[in-house]
């Protein structure tokens, strides 16, 4: 039944990353066809309170007869090389546009970005440079504005913390996301792959073909009024990179919030609130919650309860196809608060509801691994040298996991 629907998956992955793959990153992608079970996201609106269930259940059938709408593209289990050359001419298919966004200009922020320029200018005469629309935007860049009429850009490059690879991701709401190319300037840097002072070779691999990318699951969200009509400023769906939080606040009192899942109630939480969050924001507020720990490669969502007052409430891992809804129940004595990737966005009222899917656009974070080579300390198994995962050397690095005392002399190992 699994290779029967596969093929009518219909993926939307940024231009430059559309071309051909090289035989061994297909034979690749075919095995993990093979395994994976493909998904979609529901469509259809949140119902009226009145109907809720019923019309919910009717919404779940209805989209698990659908296998045309649209989908997120499996990330891969090991990163996927990126290609910005043609496979049908020899001409080179290189960024052309770069959007350059950083945090706040601190002195080694001016002095990073007045570095990458002179680079940029130096090396790649061609390339368009582009900085958001703020007042301390650097000289001889062009303005970007983002929206449907945007200029299009083929990379993204930022330059602060995990908090700047956020605001990034927050800025292309429509249509997929072209690849963002990290560096760390900011505190944790869990995100952020390249040294700042290693620049110069991180843009060398992306403009000749060679880094490798790992597509991060991201959240589309809508908002609900009691009658379930869709509010929002713009009618679009938010585009959200690490978990959407409901939260009671400042309010003393906890919140009661209704969840369903594909239109079937699971709980009523009595709880200081709920997160949903991606395999890439399980390390983020989730994991500060008592989340479980996800690899960003796998597609799942991740329900996580904030303080609840019961001790049988665990933390649920969903699979991508999923609908989550959180309601505010009308026995709440207090309103909530909703966050996204960290920033308030509005407070939901008894009745309202936001509704959290996996969105069609990943972002495609380049890596510093490739996937040709094993790393020195890569244990051989069954199947050979294992594979260089960043995310597993940093999980040991940044996050320390596991450590004890007798874990130190490692951690000092694996950072030489």
């Amino acid at each position: 039944m699994l290779a029967l629907l596969a093929p009518s998956l219909r993926i939307h992955p940024h231009p430059l990353l559309r071309a051909l793959p090289s035989p061994a990153t297909a034979a690749r992608r075919h095995c993990c066809r093979q395994r994976r079970a493909p998904y979609h996201t529901p469509t259809s609106p949140f119902s009226p309170a009145s109907s809720f269930a019923a019309a919910n259940r009717a919404d779940a059938a209805q989209s698990r007869r659908s296998i045309h709408t649209s989908v997120l593209p499996p990330p891969a289990p090991v990163p996927e090389p990126l290609s910005l050359h043609s496979s049908s001419s020899s001409s080179s298919t290189s960024p052309k546009t770069v959007l350059i966004v950083n945090k706040l200009r601190t002195r080694p922020v001016l002095d990073a970005i007045d570095a990458f320029l002179r680079h940029i200018r130096a090396r790649y005469p061609e390339v368009r440079v582009f900085h958001e629309n703020r007042q301390d935007i650097p000289q001889d860049v062009e303005l970007w504005q983002p929206g449907e009429d945007a200029e299009k850009i083929d990379l993204v490059i930022t330059l602060g913390g995990d908090g700047t690879i956020l605001h990034a991701s927050s800025l292309f709401k429509v249509g997929a996301v072209p690849p963002v190319l990290s560096f760390s300037m900011g505190t944790l840097g869990f995100l952020l792959p390249f040294h700042v002072d290693d620049f110069a070779n991180a843009l060398e691999s992306v403009f000749q073909g060679t880094a490798t990318v790992l597509y991060r699951m991201r959240l589309s969200c809508s908002f609900y009024d009691k009658e379930g009509k869709k509010i929002g400023d713009d009618g679009q769906d938010w585009q959200v990179m690490n978990e959407v939080a409901l939260h009671r606040g400042s309010s003393p009192h906890l919140n009661t919030i209704d969840a369903f899942v594909d239109g079937q109630h699971l709980t009523e939480s009595v709880s200081d609130g709920l997160i949903v969050s991606t395999p890439t924001g399980s390390t983020a507020y989730s994991l500060s919650a008592g989340g479980p720990i996800v690899h960003p490669s796998l597609s799942a969502l991740v329900l996580t309860p904030i303080c609840p007052r019961s001790l049988s409430f665990r933390p649920l891992v969903f699979p991508a196809s999923s609908a989550i809804t959180l309601r505010i129940g009308g026995r709440s004595r207090a309103a909530a608060g909703v966050s996204m990737d960290g920033q308030v966005s509005r407070v939901l009222s008894a009745g309202e509801s936001v509704t959290v899917r996996a969105s069609p656009h990943p972002i495609p974070c380049i890596n510093r691994s490739s996937i040709a080579e094993p790393s020195e300390d890569a244990v051989h198994g069954a199947d050979g040298a294992g594979k260089e995962d960043d995310w597993v050397r940093d999980i040991n690095n940044l996050l320390q996991y596991n450590a004890t005392f007798r874990s130190k002399a490692l951690l000092r190992h694996s950072r030489g």
